[in-house]
């Protein structure tokens, strides 16, 4: 099937009220998160800061282990606080609620430039007139799912990690979405697929969010290059004929996302829609400046007969 060549997109995701990109440079990024204002890796940010002296008023500082880089996010790194942190801090974006938390892999337990996806997602929940049968992969502390679930999709969220699914629990506690109907699946993302491909199963949407590498709950082997393509065919095949939206993002560095873009396209073939690929960014708060974070392809079917783009 020929596709059309989309230009690459910047979807851009401005501060909010419980998160903002204050400022970056030189290799770091200042972030609002609720009451804390944190200073983190970011290799990305080679530019000069637009406002030294506010990183002086950072009291959550991650300093990056010997492994720990762009693309490798498993060396162990060391946050230093100013005063004792709680567990766990409560947050919003728009009216979902969800809990913040300080990973010993400098990880907040949220990906904020997310949140344009989270909005695609809402948009064709809240159009449908029935809940959509979403499925989000490698889901983590599950911000997409509740999203989805909060404007009435049906949710089956998988991910490798217990503590990351307890953590989205927690989330949908703290969202007061106990209601909504999202499973909680402990498991390997291709395994899993593999079995919904056997089982005739299909997703109205599906959210893929792989890692670099990773391992499944039963010692799994993932690596993005080798296993993507598979997966991606597997996720055509399950996603069903009148799917309103597909979302693969990346953040691996060598990726491109026109390779994510071609790929997805080969295995999640549509007639009707609109193809997109680009990269995921965060607006300063200060100087205006876009710090890219992931690269992305989507597609969408239209809503009310209007073509997205």
């Amino acid at each position: 099937m020929t596709h059309p060549d989309p230009s690459p997109q910047v979807l851009i995701t401005e501060p909010w009220p419980d998160y903002a990109l204050v400022d970056s440079g030189k290799g770091r990024k200042l972030e609002r998160l609720g009451r804390f204002l944190i200073d983190r890796p970011e290799p990305q940010a080679m530019w000069v800061r637009t406002d030294p002296k506010i990183w002086h008023k950072a009291n959550a500082t991650f300093t990056a282990g010997s492994s720990d880089d762009d693309d490798n996010d498993t060396g162990k790194g060391r946050w230093q606080f100013t005063s004792p942190p709680p567990e766990t801090f409560p947050l919003a974006w728009q009216d979902v609620g969800f809990l913040g938390r300080f990973t010993a892999f400098r990880h907040l337990a949220v990906f904020p430039e997310q949140a344009a996806h989270w909005q695609t997602i809402q948009r064709h929940a809240r159009a449908a007139n029935r809940p959509l049968k979403v499925l989000n992969l490698f889901g983590y502390t599950g911000l997409a799912s509740l999203a989805a679930a909060q404007a009435g999709a049906e949710v089956t969220h998988v991910d490798a990690s217990k503590k990351a699914l307890q953590w989205g629990k927690d989330n949908q506690a703290a969202a007061g979405l106990q209601q909504a109907k999202i499973r909680w699946l402990l498991d390997d993302a291709q395994k899993f697929v593999a079995r919904e491909v056997r089982r005739g199963n299909r997703y109205d949407g599906i959210i893929l969010d792989p890692p670099k590498y990773g391992r499944g709950p039963k010692g799994e082997r993932w690596q993005v290059f080798d296993d993507l393509p598979q997966l991606m065919a597997d996720c055509g095949a399950i996603l069903a004929d009148d799917a309103k939206f597909f979302i693969l993002t990346g953040y691996a560095a060598r990726l491109s996302c026109l390779s994510l873009l071609a790929l997805a396209q080969q295995h999640v073939a549509r007639t009707n829609g609109q193809w997109q690929c680009g990269e995921l960014a965060l607006r300063e708060e200060i100087g205006g400046r876009l710090l890219s974070t992931a690269l992305y392809a989507k597609w969408e079917c239209q809503v009310g007969g209007r073509q997205l783009i």
